[in-house]
């Protein structure tokens, strides 16, 4: 166990129904294993299920706070699974769609991988920036004035995206490490 987010707060997204598994644990995991203090957001409190490939239930998850309980200085990131249902029913959500688009004002680290991505074009913070998704969104991001990439995790000030569970490792480090350095507007830059 690292300490390299001691005193950190982290939240990580999980959608009313249909949010991967891998994509939830395994980042939550991550950052409370390095440190950080842990909450889950939701649209609504109380235990939610997750998925395995979309199709599969699997564990069930308890939602500490809702979008209308939380503000974005609350938190030092926030990372959204993937899952085609519950990306699909977060950017359906106002509240969760206000809640991304303002957090990722802040330049804090925002985190999203497989089709959280989805959420990233509804909250309209996508234009101009490099991403990776699931490769079905590429058309959605590229439309919505992003430049889509197919790589395992790219880093585009502070914003964190993955394709799919196959990059969680990579996907993790990522989150940990630019959680650590902070809001990207914090961050010394090189003048060239």
């Amino acid at each position: 166990m690292s300490d390299a987010l001691d005193g950190k707060t982290v939240g990580i997204v999980l959608a009313p129904r249909g949010s991967e598994e891998a994509e939830f644990t395994e980042p939550r995991d991550a950052v409370a294993e390095a440190g950080a203090s842990v909450e889950v957001i939701g649209t609504e409190t109380g235990e939610v299920q997750t998925v395995n490939d979309d199709l599969e239930p699997a564990e069930s998850y308890e939602v500490e706070k809702s979008f209308s309980e939380v503000s974005v200085e609350d938190y030092d990131g926030l990372v959204i699974p993937g899952g085609t249902v519950g990306a699909d029913t977060l950017r359906g959500n106002d509240d969760a769609v206000e809640f991304i688009h303002d957090f990722f004002a802040t330049e804090k680290p925002l985190c999203v991988i497989c089709h959280g991505p989805w959420t990233l074009v509804e909250a309209d913070v996508v234009d101009g920036r490099k991403v990776t998704s699931y490769h079905s969104l590429e058309t959605d991001v590229r439309n919505a004035g992003g430049e889509w990439v197919d790589e395992e995790v790219v880093v585009d000030e502070g914003l964190v995206t993955s394709r799919n569970p196959d990059d969680l490792d990579a996907f993790c480090d990522k989150v940990v490490e630019e959680i650590e350095e902070g809001p990207h507007d914090d961050r010394e830059t090189d003048d060239v």
